[in-house]
Parts: structure tokens; sequence; C-alpha cells
């Protein structure tokens, strides 16, 4: 066993994503793509000397005493029936509240860096069972490296197909600042959709749109309306970006990031370099 262990936790975007109708159990399914960017939490692990304790330290950032970093924590533990105690030291960078899956990811991470630290490899149904636990965008973090950069996401985020990432995505994220609550966000949806009906790609069409010129992409996301309606900052940010020559502008998960998608690197780095003077989150990232 080591005595700690330093992992990465990637941020994510959704190129697409289509909320469907609530299911008799009050929870929605999604229809989506997931794209991993080069933008990273860090979090170092560290055995400490007692027992069944999740120590969480976050300098920069105030967590609530339960998090998912914590529940990864017991959901780990519940599946191998390991009970040492580990401190946590979280490095925030992923913007909070921003449908970036930071959150999530960091879920995920805390599952990799436990097994990595206690020298156990969970097996395919612990990550399931473990991630279902945490969080439903958790099962879409839960694998990392090549090949896991992309992936269509159906059901509550527990059915994941892992695609070819492609590697020439250049995009510039504006971060409104605002902050709609996941249950709030879905609220919006639900009543905004019964008067005003998105378009539709269909599910089985997504990784063919995906290999298609951004500037041919019909994705949508069915946060975005309710969203920018709502809040002005993310109606400013939508604007700023369309009017910065971007091929494909979209919100991220329920909000309240936006990003944009250029044809080339110069592209989104000129935009950066014009948006940055009036955003005080600005990002130039490209695809992992």
């Amino acid at each position: 066993m080591l005595s700690s262990v330093h992992v990465k936790a990637p941020a994510k975007l959704n190129l697409h994503l289509k909320v469907c109708e609530k299911r008799d159990d009050g929870f929605h399914d999604i229809e989506s793509i997931f794209q991993k960017i080069p933008l990273y939490d860090e979090l170092l692990m560290e055995m400490v000397d007692s027992s069944c304790t999740c120590q969480v330290i976050s300098p920069d950032f105030t967590l609530p005493f339960e998090n998912t970093l914590t529940s990864a924590y017991k959901a780990f533990c519940s599946c191998t029936g390991i009970d040492r105690g580990v401190r946590i030291t979280l490095t925030k960078r992923i913007p909070s509240g921003a449908g970036m899956g930071g959150g999530s990811s960091d879920g995920a991470a805390v599952l990799s860096g436990l097994s990595k630290l206690f020298g156990v490899e969970l097996t395919p149904e612990q990550k399931h069972e473990a991630a279902s636990r945490v969080g439903s965008d958790v099962f879409f973090f839960l694998e990392d490296g090549d090949g896991y950069d992309a992936a269509v996401v159906s059901g509550r985020g527990e059915n994941v197909r892992y695609i070819n990432s492609r590697k020439d995505l250049y995009f510039v994220l504006l971060c409104p600042g605002v902050h709609s609550s996941t249950g709030e966000a879905y609220r919006l949806v639900d009543s905004w959709h019964k008067v005003n009906r998105a378009g539709n790609t269909p599910f089985n069409e997504l990784e063919d749109m995906y290999r298609k010129p951004v500037s041919k992409w019909t994705f949508y996301n069915s946060f975005t309306e309710p969203l920018a309606w709502k809040f002005p900052e993310i109606r400013k940010a939508l604007s700023d970006l369309q009017q910065s020559d971007a091929d494909y502008v979209q919100m991220t998960g329920s909000g309240s990031v936006v990003f944009g998608l250029f044809a080339s690197a110069e592209d989104a780095r000129n935009a950066y370099d014009v948006l940055r003077d009036s955003w005080a989150e600005c990002y130039y990232l490209t695809s992992r």
C-alpha cells in the first residue's frame, strides 16, 4: 500500500444534452454527448491513523460537511470493507455550479485514488455500485485516459458508451457567475417545454453528428433557453460568443458555463484574447 496518492479530475462539457420527459419516479432520462477537457481539479489522498474517517481540506473552496468526496469514500468502504481513514486535500480549479461535472469528477477521482492507495482494484460491478451512490455523472468519469475522453450518455447518466474523441475541438469558455440548482433547472425545463419544444437530433445519430464539421452540428441543450431566459448573464455570454464568430455556441449541463467552438486554434485564441478583457473567468481550451 502507498501512503499517499495524487490524482487529477478533469472537467467535461455537454456538447449536446436532451432532457427527456419526467419519469414516473420523478427523475429524467437524458441523451447527451460528454466531452472531457483539460481543466482539472487536483486531489491529494493520504492515510491517517484512524478508522472510518474522511477529512477533506479545501483551502480555496468551501464544501459542505457531506459532499461528493465523502460520499465516494463511504461508497468505496462499503464496497471493499476497508475502514482505514484518509485525508483528502482538494485543489479546486473547475468552476463550481457550472455544469462541468467538477463534483462528479472529484467523486470518481476519489474512487480511483483510494483504489491505488489501498491496492484494491474495484470490479466493474463495484465501480457501478459506488458511482450510483455518489451521482449520475460519476459513471462517465470512472474511466480515464486514452479512449475515455468522449461518450454518448443516456439514462440518468449511468449508460455510458465511450467513443473516439475528436482532437480538433477548440473551445472558449465564459463563466457568467450565476448559479441555478439542478432541481431548479429541471423545474424550469419542465415548465418551458410545455410550450416550447426544442429541436431534435435522434439519439442513434449523435455520434455521427459529432463527427461532422462543427458548423453542421444540430446539437442543442434543453436547459439553455429556459436558463438564459431567467439569467441575463447567460444570455450575455451566449451573445458575446456568437458575435465572436464561433461555429457552435452552447451552455453546458444545467449551467451556467457557456462555450463556443471555433474552426481553428487561431480563431479560438483570437476570440479568447478579445473576450478575456470583459469576462473575469474566460478560458481557452482544446479537446484532450
